[in-house]
């Protein structure tokens, strides 16, 4: 250790005998706010080296506690910091002490990587000094950048990037980190010329090999907030607002190699697809612009978007009535996201609450289906709808008000078709579309008061003859939302109230008030109320959560969602009708013990019920979770479902009884700090009627090399549901269940998958990531039968306790080889209907590779290639061999993409 240092450059040496902060850890249950004085500089070059005559003359402060494993205690390694500025910029300087340079964790990977293997400093500046906001900037020893924009307290959203530098270099005697933060990065008010700012301010230091964070400003895990227990940084002379504006142009080649196609055997098997193009090349160009704009907002616009360097959507097999929630990836739209949330209750269990604003409602896909269209045999047309633009402002003012503005507008969209009388025509299958969010909040008292507000408004130019009576012409949503802290933030209380009318003809609204969110027209629910002469649909939604910090924890949940509320215009919700109850109770130890380094014990319960007081949810669960003193990690559940009601079994029709069931579910994961590492889930379900669900999941992570990052994660699912909807029949004789028929089956379900990434980072500017995920299900449906009487859980099995069913069977003269005919009553006088053979085999494999080079700050060049593979089959048995093989004999969709980024910046 001494001949280590006294290896050290003697200007090193000199830094370190500058004046420092005591380094002796505070006492227990001590909170100390500290502060940092920066100085004024010139002439800084970013090196790593911290060489600069101004770097010795700074303020110091060594002053770091441990956040984890030990709260509060003094760290294992020393820390030290300055921070210096000028005119244009914020410089941080670290020096990570380490007697063992050769254990420092320094993983290559691209920027923003996570979950990787390695120390961190970071550099963390609220400049509104608001203490709920502020902007961090993270590096690794091998100097891979980490960016993330921190909002509400503790919201992450790393999708912000910003234009900065940094610098490292590893020495005998650790490592050291040279920031350079333009403050054309940062966003602040304006102060009186001369005036001194004051800017809250946080450093952090990770060591992986130890699993540990020091703070600069003490903060432990139990902690209620982040950003308001930040430190201070002052001295801050003569920093004004730059003028920011930076311009984003876009180039980008596009071939597209699609297998030949055969139409669809359905209508014209053998004919050929007039459409078909085996190879299309297209090229785009476009930018993205921000500006600043008075009191610290930030304009920022995309004009004709290319997103082909987004990772593929996975693959999924949808059995239920509702849409299938997909992430957002494109950057115009995740960087910010987090300004636009609403609803969200501090609360440490929910439900689930609307998202009221769900960005891939922009550039989804058109909304007329044309393949069921018995009229068309063959269509061409875009699989997402054209973005002609999209801006937002957002940003936070000196007074305290958070903003977030975005407006996009969506081409209409037109398809090419070939209908039944062999004509060439072109019909529309998406309108010209406005969506409008606007989203503000006010911070008081030091951000522990918030109120706030939002806004959505969607607008389609709609053709009578087309649209009008498919889609709502528009969507309106408005609420406000609130939350107090103590002035320790340790009891917190929140809530919303959001209001939503959409308009439209009568045929639309009545859509509306028939889709699987609503189900207004079920025979058994007299407080609903289908008007099928309505042209607007309104309702609300209402939250509230009471919660308790600190060692022992707990909240109370309560939402509710009216019959007519509707934000699926602009936002996401898959049904309406329901109240929830939800209470959670909890000690969280996060002190090191004799077995576990940190624990966390919990139990809830969550209960549900419609607007008609019928009970749709009761359960109660103990879920408990922790690390092991060898950094192993685990967790285990166990659950218990009451007997209760389901109003959207039937999809439309009767509520029907459901079952009790149990749950297990347990996870493991081994010590992250080896090159293999190994993480598992186990989950199963046990229903008292026999249905079921197991499902196994295990990864495998590795790293061969510092720069090379590889994981395989294969997952097996097998799920038997004893009553899979199959469809409705109406028949006036079935006088117990209301004129109709609800036919069921039993439905055996097994699922394979593997999601595999291999991340090759050349330097952190240069990155090379491959992604394949292929994919097989199998259903096979068994036991057809109908629901005898509501409310009950009561099914008669066709062919055992009425009725008959035969696949190849009979409807009077008409026989069909892949089709069920069902005689429901036999001898009975009741109609023989028939239905298509819903067993299934899906196959798909997906995956991309891009090559990523961030040739100078700012801007990237991108080489991209994508490939998809889809088949189906109604054969309904599982066979894992022959459908992964079957898989690689599909023909695949190649898709090849140059695109080119240049920032363009002051």
């Amino acid at each position: 250790m001494i001949q280590r240092r006294l290896l050290l450059p003697l200007m090193l040496a000199a830094a370190s005998a500058a004046p420092v902060a005591a380094q002796t850890a505070p006492a227990a249950g001590t909170r100390v706010t500290p502060s940092l004085r920066a100085s004024r500089a010139a002439a800084i070059r970013v090196d790593g080296r911290l060489d600069e005559a101004a770097w010795t003359a700074a303020e110091a402060t060594s002053s770091f506690t441990e956040a984890y494993p030990n709260p509060g205690g003094a760290p294992r390694l020393r820390t030290e910091a300055r921070v210096l500025y000028d005119e244009r910029t914020l410089y941080g300087g670290m020096r990570m002490h380490d007697p063992r340079p050769d254990s420092i964790a320094a993983q290559l990977a691209r920027r923003d990587a996570g979950g990787i293997y390695s120390d961190w400093a970071q550099v963390m500046v609220d400049s509104y000094l608001d203490r709920r906001t502020a902007f961090a900037f993270a590096v690794n020893p091998r100097g891979v950048k980490r960016d993330v924009y921190l909002s509400n307290d503790n919201s992450e959203d790393s999708g912000w990037d910003a234009v900065w530098d940094v610098a490292t270099t590893i020495d005998s005697a650790g490592w050291t980190a040279e920031f350079r933060i333009p403050l054309s990065q940062l966003r602040f008010g304006r102060v009186n010329e001369g005036a001194e700012r004051t800017w809250g301010l946080q450093l952090t230091r990770d060591m992986a090999r130890y699993q540990s964070r020091a703070v600069w400003s003490p903060w432990t895990q139990n902690d209620n907030g982040f950003v308001s227990r930040f430190g201070t940084l002052t001295g801050l002379v003569g920093v004004r607002p730059p003028t920011r504006l930076e311009l984003m142009p876009y180039a980008s080649t596009r071939l597209t190699r699609t297998p030949a196609s055969l139409g669809d055997p359905g209508r014209a098997e053998g004919d050929p697809d007039p459409f078909y193009r085996g190879s299309e090349a297209a090229f785009n160009v476009g930018a993205d612009v921000r500006a600043g704009l008075p009191l610290g907002l930030t304009l920022s616009a995309t004009i004709n978007p290319d997103f082909g360097q987004v990772e593929a959507d996975p693959a999924v097999v949808n059995l239920s009535a509702f849409e299938t929630v997909l992430p957002e990836n494109r950057p115009f739209f995740v960087e910010g996201s987090d300004l636009f949330r609403f609803g969200s209750l501090l609360s440490y269990i929910s439900q689930g609450s609307p998202q009221f604003f769900y960005s891939r409602r922009v550039g989804r896909e058109p909304q007329r289906q044309l393949g069921a269209d018995p009229g068309i045999r063959f269509f061409d047309r875009n699989p997402q709808t054209t973005i002609l633009g999209a801006a937002k402002v957002t940003g936070k003012t000196p007074g305290g008000w958070s903003i977030g503005i975005l407006d996009a507008v969506t081409a209409p969209e037109n398809a090419r078709v070939l209908d039944a009388e062999g004509l060439r025509r072109t019909v529309g299958v998406e309108p010209l579309s406005n969506y409008l969010v606007a989203r503000t909040r006010r911070d008081f008292a030091a951000g522990r008061t918030v109120l706030g507000g939002i806004a959505t408004a969607t607008h389609r130019a709609l053709q009578d003859t087309v649209f009008a009576p498919r889609l709502r012409s528009d969507g309106y949503v408005a609420g406000i939302d609130g939350e107090h802290s103590t002035r320790d933030r340790t009891w917190s209380v929140s809530g919303y109230l959001a209001g939503s009318r959409i308009g439209g003809s009568e045929s639309a609204i009545g859509a509306a008030q028939r889709s699987s969110a609503r189900y207004y027209r079920r025979p058994d629910a007299d407080y609903l109320r289908y008007d099928s002469t309505a042209t607007s649909l309104a309702g609300h939604a209402f939250g509230a959560a009471l919660r308790k910090g600190g060692d022992w924890r707990g909240s109370v949940w309560y939402q509710e969602i009216s019959p007519g509320f509707e934000v699926n215009d602009a936002g996401i919700l898959g049904r309406t009708d329901r109240r929830a109850l939800s209470a959670l109770f909890g000690r969280r130890q996060g002190r090191p013990g004799p077995v576990f380094r940190d624990w966390f014990v919990r139990a809830f319960t969550s209960n549900g019920w419609n607007f008609g007081g019928d009970g749709l949810d009761h359960r109660v669960a103990l879920r408990g979770t922790g690390t092991f003193r060898n950094l192993w990690s685990g967790g285990a559940t166990v659950e218990y479902v009451a007997p209760a009601l389901d109003d959207r079994l039937t999809r439309g029709g009767p509520i029907v009884r459901t079952p009790s069931s149990w749950s297990f579910s347990s996870t493991l994961g081994t010590d992250p700090r080896k090159r293999v590492t190994l993480n598992g889930e186990l989950f199963g379900v046990q229903a008292a009627d026999g249905g079921e669900v197991r499902f196994v999941y295990a990864s495998v992570s590795a790293r061969p090399t510092s720069n090379i990052q590889l994981s395989i994660g294969p997952a097996l699912e097998r799920v038997v549901s004893s009553n899979q909807y199959v469809m409705t029949r109406t028949d006036a004789l079935a006088a117990n269940t209301f004129g109709r028929r609800y036919v069921f089956a039993t439905l055996t379900q097994n699922t394979a998958e593997m999601a595999a990434r291999l991340n090759w980072t050349f330097t952190p500017n240069l990155s090379l990531q491959l992604y394949a995920r292929p994919f097989v299900s199998a259903g096979s449906y068994r036991g057809f039968k109908e629901l005898e009487a509501p409310r009950d859980d009561r099914f008669a099995v066709y062919g055992r306790e009425t009725g008959t069913v035969e696949l190849g069977g009979a409807c009077g003269t008409q026989r069909d080889d892949g089709v069920y005919a069902v005689d429901p009553d036999g001898a009975g006088p009741a109609s023989c209907f028939r239905f298509g053979n819903p067993n299934f085999n899906f196959r798909s494999v997906r995956g991309n590779a891009v090559l990523r080079w961030e040739y100078r700050p700012g801007s990237a060049l991108f080489l991209v290639w994508q490939q998809q593979r889809e088949g189906q089959e109604a054969l309904g048995d599982f066979d894992a061999l022959r459908d992964f093989g079957e898989l690689w004999r599909v023909p695949a969709r190649n898709v090849f993409l140059i695109k080119a980024t240049y920032w363009i910046g002051r």
